[in-house]
Parts: structure tokens; sequence; C-alpha cells
């Protein structure tokens, strides 16, 4: 659905064009006046659409970003209606700085570009949000090299074959322990004990 004012008229002083974007989930909901408000902003194109998944595609929304030139401003009445996280926000964003046009949100007045401030405090967002990108990297990494360490593979438990099933419960008869067998095998010592397990289950079941 697309809502359509001035047929594409830029503003006569400046020779930019003023784009809204709006957005509901469901289909059962309206745009609860997202588009009066976006006219009342001084919009002169109004992108409006119903979107209802987290990963469904915003085809309004492309066809905004593609019309997008340099000085032209996108106005959304609040940041949940342009963007549906953080990263998701800053993404766009960059890609409108890219071009070279402004970005404000009607209900967050610090998300706007078209000030040094709002500018300054999208600018510093992203620092944060890449801050904690690296952090998680950094955890995630020390984590793996730790359980590598210890002898400890990340992920979810590894599937074994028939035949290295019986390889391991072999060595585990020939009285080796389950650490040591799990270095053989190459898998991680859970694996050795889910095997146990089962074996003592497939004993309590035939008993």
């Amino acid at each position: 659905m697309t809502e359509k004012l001035d047929a594409d008229t830029p503003d006569i002083f400046t020779g930019r064009m003023t784009f809204g974007y709006a957005r509901v989930s469901t289909k059962s909901q309206d745009f609860d006046g997202q588009v009066e408000k976006l006219q009342q902003a001084g919009c002169n194109h109004v992108f409006a659409e119903k979107a209802t998944g987290r990963h469904q595609a915003r085809p309004e929304l492309l066809k905004m970003l593609d019309k997008l030139r340099a000085g032209d401003v996108v106005i959304v009445t609040r940041l949940d209606r342009l963007a549906r996280s953080t990263r998701d926000l800053l993404a766009l964003v960059e890609q409108m700085d890219e071009i070279g046009a402004k970005f404000k949100s009607l209900s967050e007045p610090w998300a706007d570009t078209t000030s040094p401030a709002g500018k300054m405090i999208m600018t510093v967002l992203a620092g944060v949000a890449e801050f904690e990108r690296s952090l998680i990297v950094e955890r995630t990494s020390a984590g793996m090299k730790e359980a590598l360490k210890q002898g400890r593979r990340p992920g979810p438990p590894v599937k074994i074959t028939k035949e290295r099933r019986e390889t391991l419960l072999a060595l585990l008869n020939d009285g080796k322990g389950a650490t040591e067998v799990a270095r053989i095998m190459n898998v991680h010592r859970s694996t050795v004990y889910r095997v146990i397990r089962e074996e003592e289950n497939k004993k309590l079941i035939a008993n």
C-alpha cells in the first residue's frame, strides 16, 4: 500500500523531497494516524505498508530508499515503524547518509540527523553498538578457546555413526575412561557420557 502526496513534487525553496514512511505489523491494524502526522510534518510522498513478520520483505521501504537523493529527508512517526532493532536502524540511517539524505523521527527528537546534535547522538549510538558487537565477538572467542583447552567442543552434540559408536563402546569395555575415549575418538566427553546413558537405558528397558 502506498499513499502519494503532491505527485512527488519537490520543495520549491530547497528542491529536496521529504519522504514519510509508515508501517503496521498486522493486516488487521490501520495506520493509526501515521500518514496524517507525516503529512503535517511536510512529507511530499508517504510510503505505507503492512509487514507482519520480523523477516518479511518491505517493498515500499525499498522503493523509498531507491528514490532517495542527496538533500532528501526521511521522516517516521516512531523508530519502530522503520527499524526492528538497533542494528537495523543504524544500517538504514547509514545507507541514507551514504546517499546524502537525512533522517528524523517525530517521537524521538534525538534521532534527527538533520541537526548537528542529532547526528552526533546517532554517531555515538553507532559507536556503542559497534563496541557491544566487539565485546560479544571477544567473549565468544575466549569461551571457545577455554572450551577447547578443557577438551570440550562448542556446539550441539556430535552424532556418531553406528560403526564409531561400536568402537567407542569397545574402548569403554576395555576399561578406558570417558576422557581418554573422547580423546581417542575425537569427540566431546558429553558424547561419550550420552552413549553410556543410552546403553544403560537400553539395559533397564530390556530388564
